[in-house]
């Protein structure tokens, strides 16, 4: 997938496409509370991806390998997962199903989830190689889920 993981760079933005370009399908009918909490669910992602954004600052890549000189993060929103911007575009796009009453958004975010778990194995193999703490790091931080996984 490239020395610096251009390919799952690649694969992500194809994803990005594949969902942003796809027809909208008639909605399901979703209780009201329900796309309420797609709402809810729509904003903490959105709110956890900047901060994750901003968390990072100057070791931002769009590639999985960690930058020549960057520096672990471990503040911010990195305290709450381990890849706060994938969490968020995760939960933004579960949200955005949830609220479009579309069960086609909702299994977008199953295929993301998926996606990023796979993703973010190969940049984990990478941080640890590079960056001694971060075995221990990952024994503290959940990965994708704050809590949970």
């Amino acid at each position: 997938m490239g020395k610096r993981g251009e390919g799952w760079f690649l694969l992500q933005m194809v994803l990005f496409a594949v969902i942003f370009f796809t027809p909208a399908i008639a909605p399901f009918r979703f209780p009201i509370e329900l796309r309420v909490l797609g709402g809810v669910i729509l904003l903490i992602g959105g709110g956890l991806g900047t901060a994750g954004l901003f968390s990072l600052g100057s070791n931002l890549s769009p590639f999985p390998k960690p930058i020549e000189n960057g520096r672990l993060v471990t503040e911010g929103a990195y305290r709450l997962v381990r890849h706060p911007i994938y969490a968020g575009l995760i939960l933004g796009t579960l949200g955005w199903g949830l609220l479009m009453a579309t069960l086609l958004g909702v299994a977008f975010a199953i295929v993301l989830f998926i996606f990023f778990d796979l993703k973010s194995r190969r940049e984990e193999v990478w941080l640890t190689q590079k960056y001694p703490g971060y075995a221990e790091y990952q024994r503290q931080v959940r990965k994708l889920i704050p809590g949970i996984y």
